[in-house]
Order: C-alpha cells, then sequence, then structure tokens
C-alpha cells in the first residue's frame, strides 16, 4: 500500500495537512498512524543530516491540539522517532508556538519539534508543523521529509530512544506571565498587575485554556465567564477560528452578557489570536494590526510593518501618517510575511512587527515566532498599562478610517490546470484595469492585481489573486461608502463572464442587489 502512497499529497506549504478521520463524503484517510510513524522517522533522518548528529543523540519534542484523532497519532509518532534511536518528550496538549519555544529554552533545548494540528480546519483533518531551533521549517525542506518518508527505509536503532512526558505548557505560561509582570511594572501589586479586571476567553474548544488559568488568573485577573475551555476535538460550539463570524460573534457576546473589561479569543493550536473591546466591539483583522502596531511603533518609531496584501486603505494611512512607521503589503500566507519582514530587517530596514489580517502576527522581539498568546499578551501588557491611566486600549485607534463595505468572494476555477488559467485571468484584468479612466492599479503590489476605484460611485479598491493552495481565486473588495461594492463587483462581473472555467456563483450575494 505504502508503495502507492501519495506522500507529496500531505504537503500544504510549509507543514503537512491531511484526512485523519473517516466518515466525511469524498474524503478518504490519508494521515494513518502508519503514515504518521513513517513520518516521524523520516523527521528524524532529515534533522540528524541538518545538524551532523546521529538520530541517538536527537532530542525531539511532540506535542498535540484537542483534535479527536491527536492521541492516536501522536502514539504513533513518538514510538517512529523512539524506534530511530531519538529521544522523545511528550507534552501532551500544546500550542504550536510552545513547541517551538521548547528548542531554545535552556531547561528542554530540543533539537526539533513536531506539533500534530490542522489549525482551524474541519474535526476529521489533521497535521503536522515542524519546529527547529531556527524556527518553523520551509516549504523545502517538508518537501525534503516527504522525500524522505517515500523511500521508507529507515534503519531502526538497536536501542530505542525514551519517551518522556513532560509539563511545557506551564513553563511556557509562566513565561508569558512573567512578561506582563515586567510589563506593566505595577507600582502596588506587581506580581497581580491584573487585580481588578475581568479578562475572559475564548478557547474554542481547542489547546488555548492554559491562557485563562496559567495567565491570567495567576496575575489576579477574574475571568468568569471564559467559555470553551476544555479540549474537545469534534468542535461542538464554534469553528476555533478568530476570523470566523460565529466565533468572533460569541465572544463578542460573552464579554457583554459578562460585562467583561477584555475578551480574548485563540484559534485551535494558539497560533493566531483577537480580541474584544468591553463594548463588545471585535478587534480582529485591520483593527488588530492597527493595535499592535500602535504598541510597536511607539517601541520602535519609523520601523517597518509587513502585512499581507488585502490589509485596508485606511490602515495604512494609520501607520503611515498617524503612526509614522511605514506599511508594506506583502503576499498572503504567513511564512510569506515573516520572510519578508526578515529579509528588510537583514538590508538594514527596521521591521519589528509581520502580521496576516487572519491574525497570524509575529513579532521580531519573539524570534517572529507567529504567537497569538504572546500577541495578545502585548495587548494585555497595554491594556493594563492604559487603565492605570484611566484610558482604554481602543484610545490607541481612534484616528484609524475603517470601511463602510468589505466583502471576499472567493471564486472557483474549474479546470485542472488552474494555476495556469488564474494567472492568465489575472493579466487579462491588469490590461483592462490598466485602460479604465477611472481605476487605478495600485504599484509594489506583491500578488494578483490591485486596483485603486476612486470615483464617488464606487470610493473603494478591490484585489484579486490566486490562492496559495487551492483552484481559488479571491477577491477582496472595500468601499467607503455604502454600495459601492455593488458597483465595483458589478463591473468585474462583466469583464470575467467570458472565463468559462471560472464559477462566477459566489458574486450572486444579496450584497449585490
Amino acid at each position: 500500500m505504502m508503495d502507492s502512497f501519495n506522500w507529496k499529497k500531505l504537503q500544504n506549504g510549509s507543514d503537512m495537512r491531511g484526512v485523519a478521520i473517516a466518515g466525511v463524503e469524498n474524503e478518504a484517510v490519508n494521515l494513518t498512524p502508519d503514515v504518521t510513524a513513517i513520518l516521524g522517522k523520516a523527521f528524524v533522518c532529515w534533522l540528524a543530516g541538518k545538524l551532523g548528529k546521529t538520530a541517538t543523540e536527537l532530542v525531539i519534542s511532540v506535542g498535540r491540539d484537542s483534535r479527536l484523532s491527536g492521541p492516536v497519532l501522536m502514539q504513533a509518532l513518538r514510538s517512529g522517532m523512539s524506534e530511530m534511536g531519538s529521544q522523545v518528550y511528550d507534552f501532551d496538549l500544546a500550542s504550536t508556538p510552545a513547541m517551538f519555544m521548547s528548542t531554545i529554552h535552556p531547561d528542554f533545548a530540543c533539537d526539533g519539534a513536531i506539533m500534530l494540528t490542522a489549525s482551524h480546519l474541519p474535526f476529521n483533518r489533521n497535521g503536522l508543523k515542524f519546529f527547529t531551533t531556527k524556527g518553523g521549517l520551509e516549504k523545502q525542506d517538508i518537501t525534503e521529509i516527504l522525500e524522505l518518508a517515500e523511500t521508507h527505509s529507515f534503519e531502526p536503532s538497536l536501542a530505542q530512544g525514551k519517551i518522556e512526558k513532560r509539563d511545557f505548557i506551564s513553563v511556557y505560561a509562566e513565561g508569558l506571565a512573567q512578561k506582563i509582570r515586567t510589563g506593566v511594572n505595577h507600582p502596588e501589586n506587581f506580581d497581580q498587575p491584573l487585580t481588578g479586571l475581568k479578562i475572559i476567553v475564548d478557547a474554542g474548544n481547542g489547546a488555548g485554556g492554559f491562557y485563562a488559568d496559567k495567565v491570567l488568573q495567576t496575575l489576579g485577573a477574574d475571568t468568569t465567564g471564559s467559555q470553551f475551555l476544555d479540549p474537545d476535538g469534534s468542535f461542538p460550539n464554534h469553528i476555533p477560528n478568530p476570523e470566523d463570524k460565529i466565533a468572533i460573534a460569541s465572544i463578542c457576546q460573552a464579554v457583554l452578557d459578562n460585562q467583561a473589561d477584555l475578551g480574548i479569543i485563540f484559534d485551535t493550536d494558539v497560533d493566531r489570536g483577537a480580541a474584544v473591546d468591553s463594548q463588545g466591539n471585535e478587534l480582529n483583522r485591520n483593527r488588530l494590526i492597527a493595535l499592535i502596531s500602535a504598541i510597536v511603533l511607539k517601541e520602535h518609531p519609523g520601523s517597518t510593518i509587513v502585512t499581507d496584501s488585502i490589509t485596508s486603505d485606511g490602515l495604512t494611512e494609520f501607520i503611515q501618517q498617524d503612526l509614522q512607521g511605514i506599511h508594506q503589503r506583502f503576499k498572503r500566507g504567513y511564512k510569506n510575511v515573516i520572510n519578508e519582514a526578515i529579509r528588510l530587517n537583514e538590508i538594514g530596514q527596521e521591521s519589528w512587527l509581520a502580521i496576516e489580517t487572519s491574525g497570524h502576527g509575529a513579532m521580531k522581539e519573539n524570534y517572529f515566532l507567529d504567537d497569538g498568546a504572546y500577541l495578545v499578551t502585548k495587548l494585555v501588557i497595554e491594556f493594563a498599562k492604559l487603565r492605570l491611566k484611566g484610558k482604554s486600549l481602543t484610545d490607541l485607534i481612534a484616528n484609524l478610517k475603517e470601511p463602510a463595505e468589505s466583502e471576499e468572494f472567493r471564486i472557483k476555477i474549474n479546470t485542472e490546470d488552474f494555476r495556469t488559467y488564474g494567472d492568465r485571468v489575472i493579466e487579462k484584468l491588469t490590461e483592462f484595469a490598466a485602460q479604465q479612466p477611472d481605476w487605478k492599479i495600485v504599484p509594489n503590489n506583491y500578488e494578483g492585481v490591485r486596483v485603486s476605484c476612486p470615483i464617488t460611485e464606487e470610493n473603494g479598491w478591490f484585489l484579486l489573486r490566486l490562492s496559495l493552495h487551492d483552484p481559488i481565486i479571491p477577491l477582496k473588495v472595500e468601499s467607503n461608502i455604502p454600495g459601492g461594492i455593488a458597483r465595483m463587483v458589478n463591473r468585474l462581473k462583466e469583464f470575467l463572464q467570458p472565463f468559462e472555467s471560472l464559477d462566477l456563483s459566489s458574486l450572486e450575494l444579496d450584497v449585490l442587489s
């Protein structure tokens, strides 16, 4: 069976994802315990080669989120690595950022780490994220590991490596708590600077429940009203995704119902986060970027904020005019924005923040690790400091201009060679937009085509790009006036109509009526 197995299908950019539980129509299981064990062995071989060590010299940590398939895949993964002679630390329930931190923490100093997670994807999926002391692996690294797995000709060690249960999430949480203590530097209560504040957490039944008891409560906060903290891989309450409308509406309502000062929401494996103010207003996407940018640019004036391509014009104006920083839009994909920020620093352009609108935020001071708990910790510090002065967190973004309308349409491409087809659509739209007297192609755009539509009837912009992995062309459209999106999209529909392999049904929404 393994000889005909499609290993390449597991690759999802810079990590791996697959179907781990049967029962969903047209989704055959391809991430089995046997496959996972082989992936563990392949990682050992790859890591040993990179570090110039033998497999028996390696120490590797493994953790998982709350997915139903997690325990059995974890057992297979650690067994596979142990058979190669490597020592394995089993962290059990953990967060993705914590797994990286185990490679640089002096008391653990793991050579590598693996997190079993598929982020916010449905319950039947799972996946693997890999780390070394240099951070998350790149796309090429994943390709190399899968090539090793495809050969599956591994020499087991004469002596199996030791598997040891360790509690690392408590160590990781204490690091965050101590950062809040020093960051707030409360004049009267250093150890519990959040005393008197009510902060609630929505973990979406993922792995983020630790933040309520091991961080906030430790610091004196009242977390009464926190919800869905218990890990449950069936995700019975809502999708654990700070971008999901139902999820964000749930934490907004919980803040209001419990009269909380602040609400926090995480995705399944805690590499993304968002917040809610005391009035029940969501602080995610452009608002989240504006908030953390205000904090970063106060600490590092004039530095560059790197974001993905779909951020608003109002955010650019806020960063560059109000905060006196530099805003650089780049490609979608958290690894893309992180690598761009790293590149800028290497050429002498200071950048301390790389962040996607999805909530993936990575900071130079934190190893450019996309860490939702760290990002939220920065917000909590600022929130507590402002409260001591009688101010609120949202005071920081009072001048942020937000669009009247914002929508993303996902247009399916119904052809096998979808990349070539999608690129041709974008190329033709670029030519078309350049011929429109009232449209202007936005320069320095790194993916797809972004067009400014300044006329009074539209007063906005759109971006058409090709999805990173799927046969989809996402169309992001924003307008500063009601009805502006409908006018832009109707013009685009007319242009897109002749492309027979495009499914334009997603454009038939109420917003266009």
